[in-house]
C-alpha cells in the first residue's frame, strides 16, 4: 500500500541520490538552482511525410536562434543545443547494416537512442554490461551498439574537456515470441533506461558521472550536446546524410541561466524542450517525491519501484518537467498533450468556459499543482507534436502553415529566409494558455477549443467534481460551531508579546490590513538583518524572497487577476497515474487564510469521514530554561507525531496549533513548526497523504503568510492577529467581525502581490515552492525545517532562535508582574527609538550630513562617514567585510585601465517590458559610450533608436 511504501521510505534506509555532473555546492554556488532559458523551434509535415528537408530546415532554424543560447568563456563552447527527430528508419537500416552487419526489424518493432559514456573504454564496457543484463532480464533482444560518428574539430576547449563517448543503443522486442501490444515496447524501453541508469549511477565514480541516455523509444531520436547551435550539424555526421529523413523535428538552443552547461542538460529531452523557467520547481519536486509512495501503474505493477526517483536535483527545471511528463505518458493512461495540460494549465478559474472544461481543470488541479513560471513547451511522442504557452504567455511563439503542408513554429520570426510569403497559408501566434497540436494520424492541426473540449469529455469530470469534493462552506454549515473565543483581554498583551507582536506591528501593519490594505512603506530597510539584530526576531525575518532568474515583467495581480488564484485543494491525494473518481475527493479551500469559524469547524467537527488531527506546537518553559536544545527536541517530537498520525492512515488534515501557549508553555515559531513537519513528511514520502493547517499566534503580516505557505503550510488561521484586530481596531462586535474579514482580504491581496513579483499565479503552486533564501540561518535549522533553501553564509542555530523565543516569552509573562500591566514592546523597527533597534540612517548621522551639506565643512562630513561605517557594521553583511592584509599587493602598472575593463561590460538580453523604455535606452546609451555591448532582448527595439546612441 501507499502507506507501507511511505513507511519504508521513512525507515532510515539509504536513499539513492542521482550523481552530480556539476561542481559540488560551494560558496555562493548551488547546483540545485540550475535553470534554463532558451530558443525553441519545431518543423513538421502535416501529413506525416518524412523528408531530409525537414531536418535541414530544423538546423537552419536552430542556427538562426544562436543568439538565444549561450556560450562559455570561449565562443566555440556552447551552453547546449540539439535536435529531436522522428525515427529515421531507412537511414538506420542502411547504417546499422553497414556498421553492425545486422538487419533492423520493421519500424516500430525496435527502439533506438543515443547514449553518453565516459571516455574510459573499461568503464564503457562496464556500463554496457549493466544495460545488456537489464535487456535480458526484461525479455527484450539486443540488436547492438552502433558508434555514433562525430566530428569534434570545431569544439572549444570546455566542450572538448567534457565530451562523452557516444554510441547508439538498438533494442528489439522479445525474440521469437508474440509481438508486444501497442505501446508496450516503449514502456519496456522506458523501464530499461531507468533501471539501468539507476544501477549505474548508484555505483558512483566515472560511470555515474557521465552515463546518460539521451532517449530510448521506438518513434523519436535525440542528438544533442554541450554545443553551440552552429555546431550541431557538423558534430553529428548522421544528420548530414540525405537518407536521414523525418516527419518532424524539434530544436533547442540553451542559455544556462547563471549555471553551468553540461552535455546531459542540453535539450531537447526525451519528450519535450522548454523555453522559460519553472519558478515553483522546489515545491514541484518535493510533491513528486511524496507522490512516489502513491504511484501504481496498471502496466508496471510492482516494477514501479525501478522507475524512481522521478525528479532529481541532478536535473534542471526543464529536465524535471520532462521526467514527470514522460512518467505520465509511459506509466499512466494519458496522452502526452493531456499530461502537459495538467502540468501547465490555462487560467481556468477566472476565464469563461464550458462547465465540462472547468471541471476537467478543477479535477486535474486535485492531482497536481501547476509547474508555474514563464514557459513555452514544445513536445512530441511521435504520434503528436505540439506546443503550449503558460497562462501569462510570457514567452514568444509564432507559427506558419504553408500550402504544401509544412508547419513551422519557433520562438521568433525570420528563422527561415527561403520561406516565400506566397506559400504561407496561415500565420499566427500561440496565445496564453493555449495549445497547438498536430495529430499525424488525423493529418491536421487540432484547434485548442476542440482539443480541450475533447479532453474534458473523455471522462465524467463534471459528475465527479459535482459529487466528490469537500467544500469548506458546507463543512462550516454542517458543523454549526461558533468561532473560538479570543484570548482574554486582560492577558492579550502577554499573548501577543509572546508571539512576537510589537506596538508597531500592531498599530502600523495589522491596523492597515484591518482597514483594507497592507501598510505602505518606502523602499529599503535600514534596520539590521535578523542575524545581526540586538532585538529578538521571528524566524520569518531571516528570509528574503528570491527573484526570477530571467527577466520577465512582473504580473499585475490587480489588472491581470484573471490569471491569479488563491484557491487550493488540500488533503490526501490518490494515484497520479490513474484518472479515477478518487482524485476528486479533496477539500477545496477558496482562501489560504482561514477565518476563526472555518478553523473551528475543521478542528472540532468531522465532515464526510474527514477529521483534523490537532498537534500541539508548544513546549514547556521549564525545559527551555534548562536546555538550549529544548526547541529542537520539541520540533523533532512534533515531526514524529505528525509522521505517525499520517502513516496510520487516519489523518487527512494535520493542524499545528499554538493555542496551548501560556505562561508555562513556549510556542514553537509557526514557520519552524510547519517547515519541520512538511520536510519530515516529504522525506517519508507522506506529504501527499495529508493537508497541513496552522493555527498561528505569530502570523501577522504578509511576509509571515508567504513564508508559511512557501515552506509547506496549506492554510493559516492567524488567531493572534484576529485578536489584535478585534481588541484594538474594532469598537463593537459587528465592527470587529467586519474588520477581521477585511484583514483576511488584505492578506489575500498581499499574498497575490508577493507571488506576482516572481511570476507565480496560483497559491497551489506557491505552496511549498520555497521561493526564498535565508540570510543568517545555520545548517542545522535549514536541514531540519527548510531543506533545499539556500543559506549561503550560515548563522543562527536553534539555541539562538530559542533564546529569542524565550526573550519574547519573558517579556510577555514577567515573573513578578500582573499580566494586565504588560505592554507590547516597542523596539523601534520603523520609527527610531533611543536604546531600541539600530538604524543605518540614525538621527546623529543625518544631522552630521545636513551640517556638511549646509556648511561644506569636511569635519562634519568625516563624522557622518564615521557614523555610517559604524552603523553599517551593525546592520549589514557589507559592513562586516574588510580588506585582507595577508596577500601581497598588486602593482598598479599591472592593473588594466578602467576604460579597457568597461569595454567587456554586457547588459544581457533584458527585454523591453521587463524593464521600462527609459531604462532599456539608458543601458544602450551607457554601453555605447563605454564601448561595451547591449542586447535588445526578445522583443527588439524601436527602429527610431537605430540612428543614434540609443541603439543596442
Amino acid at each position: 500500500t501507499a502507506v507501507a511504501r511511505a513507511r519504508a521510505a521513512s525507515s532510515g534506509a539509504a536513499q539513492w541520490r542521482p550523481p552530480r555532473r556539476l561542481p559540488p555546492k560551494q560558496g555562493l554556488y548551488d547546483p540545485a538552482l540550475e535553470r534554463d532559458s532558451c530558443g525553441v523551434g519545431m518543423v513538421a509535415h502535416l501529413k506525416g511525410q518524412a523528408s531530409h528537408e525537414i531536418v535541414r530546415d530544423a538546423n537552419t532554424m536552430l542556427v538562426r536562434m544562436a543568439h538565444r543560447g549561450g556560450c562559455g568563456c570561449e565562443p566555440s563552447s556552447g551552453d547546449g543545443a540539439g535536435m529531436l527527430t522522428g525515427m529515421p528508419h531507412a537511414f538506420l537500416t542502411e547504417a546499422v547494416g553497414a556498421d553492425l552487419g545486422v538487419a533492423l526489424p520493421a519500424a516500430g518493432a525496435f527502439g533506438a537512442g543515443n547514449v553518453f559514456f565516459p571516455r574510459d573504454p573499461a568503464v564503457v564496457a562496464e556500463c554496457k554490461a549493466v544495460v545488456e543484463r537489464h535487456v535480458s532480464r526484461l525479455g527484450l533482444s539486443l540488436i547492438g551498439w552502433r558508434p555514433v560518428p562525430v566530428d569534434n574539430s570545431a569544439l572549444g576547449p570546455t566542450s572538448l574537456e567534457s565530451e562523452p563517448h557516444t554510441e547508439m543503443l538498438l533494442v528489439g522486442g522479445p525474440s521469437g515470441g508474440a509481438p508486444l501490444p501497442e505501446g508496450a515496447l516503449d514502456r519496456e524501453l522506458y523501464r530499461l533506461r531507468l533501471a539501468a541508469s539507476n544501477e549505474i549511477h548508484a555505483t558512483g565514480g566515472d560511470a555515474a558521472a557521465d552515463f546518460y541516455v539521451c532517449s530510448l523509444n521506438t518513434s523519436t531520436l535525440v542528438y544533442k550536446g554541450q554545443l553551440t547551435p552552429e555546431q550541431v550539424w557538423g558534430y553529428f555526421v548522421d544528420l548530414q546524410s540525405a537518407q536521414y529523413t523525418s516527419h518532424l523535428a524539434l530544436v533547442h538552443s540553451r542559455f544556462s541561466t547563471n549555471t553551468f552547461p553540461s552535455w546531459a542538460r542540453a535539450q531537447p529531452f526525451r519528450a519535450l524542450c522548454h523555453n522559460g523557467e519553472i519558478n515553483t520547481l522546489r515545491g514541484n519536486k518535493n510533491m513528486m517525491r511524496s507522490r512516489e509512495a502513491l504511484l501504481q501503474s496498471a502496466y508496471f505493477g510492482e516494477a514501479m519501484s525501478e522507475l524512481g526517483p522521478i525528479c532529481s536535483d541532478d536535473l534542471s527545471d526543464s529536465g524535471n518537467f520532462d521526467a514527470v511528463a514522460e512518467l505520465l505518458l509511459r506509466a499512466g493512461d494519458r496522452p502526452l498533450h493531456e499530461a502537459v495540460m495538467m502540468m501547465v494549465p490555462e487560467a481556468w478559474q477566472g476565464k469563461p468556459g464550458s462547465p465540462a472544461r472547468k471541471a476537467f481543470y478543477a479535477y486535474n488541479a486535485n492531482l497536481m499543482e501547476p509547474w508555474d513560471g514563464p514557459a513555452m513547451m514544445s513536445f512530441t511522442d511521435g504520434r503528436y507534436v505540439g506546443a503550449c504557452l503558460d497562462r501569462n504567455g510570457l514567452r514568444p511563439s509564432r507559427y506558419y502553415v504553408t500550402t504544401d503542408d509544412r508547419v513551422l513554429l519557433s520562438s521568433e520570426v525570420g528563422v527561415l529566409d527561403h520561406l516565400d510569403e506566397a506559400v504561407v497559408k496561415t500565420k499566427a501566434r500561440l496565445e496564453p494558455g493555449r495549445m497547438f497540436l498536430i495529430d499525424f494520424a488525423q493529418q491536421r492541426i487540432v484547434p485548442d477549443e476542440e482539443l480541450k473540449e475533447t479532453m474534458a469529455a473523455a471522462r465524467p469530470y463534471e459528475a465527479w467534481m459535482a459529487s466528490q469534493p469537500l467544500l469548506l462552506d458546507e463543512w462550516v454549515a454542517e458543523a454549526a460551531v461558533p468561532p473560538a473565543p479570543h484570548p482574554a483581554r486582560g492577558t492579550l498583551n502577554s499573548t501577543l508579546s509572546m508571539h512576537g507582536f510589537t506596538k508597531e506591528s500592531s498599530d502600523l501593519l495589522v491596523a492597515a490590513m484591518a482597514r483594507g490594505k497592507e501598510a505602505l512603506g518606502s523602499m529599503g530597510v535600514d534596520t539590521p538583518l535578523a542575524a545581526l539584530s540586538s532585538q529578538p526576531r521571528m524566524p520569518s525575518h531571516y528570509f528574503k524572497q528570491l527573484f526570477a532568474q530571467v527577466t520577465n515583467p512582473p504580473i499585475d495581480p490587480i489588472r491581470e487577476e484573471i490569471v491569479m488564484s488563491l484557491q487550493t485543494p488540500v488533503g490526501p491525494e490518490a494515484n497520479l497515474l490513474e484518472a479515477t473518481e478518487a482524485h476528486a475527493r479533496r477539500l477545496v479551500l477558496p482562501h489560504p487564510v482561514l477565518s476563526l469559524q472555518e478553523l473551528e469547524a475543521l478542528k472540532s467537527a468531522p465532515h464526510k469521514g474527514w477529521a483534523a488531527t490537532t498537534l500541539d506546537a508548544t513546549y514547556p518553559k521549564n525545559e527551555a530554561d534548562a536546555s538550549p536544545t529544548a526547541m529542537r527536541d520539541a520540533l523533532l517530537a512534533l515531526s514524529d507525531a505528525a509522521e505517525a498520525a499520517v502513516l496510520k492512515g487516519n489523518a487527512p488534515l494535520l493542524l499545528l496549533s499554538h493555542r496551548a501557549a501560556s505562561a508555562e508553555r513556549v510556542p514553537i515559531p509557526s514557520l519552524l513548526a510547519a517547515g519541520a513537519v512538511h520536510q519530515r513528511l516529504v522525506r517519508a514520502k507522506a506529504r501527499a497523504m495529508t493537508g497541513l493547517l496552522v493555527e498561528s499566534g505569530d502570523a501577522k503580516e504578509p511576509h509571515d503568510f508567504c513564508t508559511l505557505l512557501g515552506f509547506g503550510a496549506d492554510a493559516v488561521c492567524p488567531y493572534g492577529a484576529y485578536a489584535a484586530v478585534a481588541a484594538f481596531h474594532g469598537d463593537a462586535d459587528t465592527t470587529a467581525s467586519k474588520m477581521m474579514e477585511t484583514y483576511r482580504k488584505s492578506a489575500g491581496k498581499a499574498i497575490l502581490k508577493v507571488m506576482s513579483k516572481i511570476g507565480i499565479c496560483t497559491v497551489q503552486s506557491y505552496r511549498g515552492a520555497q521561493i526564498f533564501e535565508a540570510v543568517g540561518l545555520g545548517p542545522e535549522v535549514m536541514e531540519l525545517c527548510f531543506a533545499g533553501t539556500p543559506s549561503r553564509i550560515a548563522g543562527a542555530d536553534f539555541a539562538i532562535l530559542q533564546r529569542d523565543a524565550l526573550s519574547m516569552h519573558t517579556h510577555a509573562w514577567p515573573a513578578a508582574s500582573d499580566p494586565e500591566e504588560v505592554a507590547l514592546p516597542n523596539p523601534g523597527d520603523y520609527h527610531f527609538r533611543q536604546n531600541g533597534e539600530a538604524h543605518y540612517n540614525d538621527p546623529r548621522g543625518m544631522a552630521e550630513l545636513q551640517v556638511a551639506a549646509r556648511t561644506g565643512g569636511s569635519a562634519a562630513y568625516e563624522e557622518y562617514v564615521r557614523t555610517q561605517v559604524a552603523a553599517s557594521r551593525a546592520a549589514s553583511i557589507r559592513g562586516l567585510l574588510d580588506f585582507r592584509s595577508d596577500v601581497p599587493p598588486v602593482p598598479l602598472d599591472e592593473v588594466e585601465a578602467a576604460k579597457e575593463i568597461v569595454k567587456r561590460f554586457c547588459t544581457g538580453a533584458m527585454s523591453l517590458g521587463s524593464i521600462s523604455p527609459e531604462t532599456h535606452e539608458s543601458l544602450a546609451v551607457a554601453m555605447n559610450q563605454l564601448g561595451g555591448k547591449s542586447n535588445t532582448g526578445e522583443g527588439g527595439e524601436d527602429p527610431r533608436r537605430f540612428a543614434d546612441s540609443r541603439r543596442s
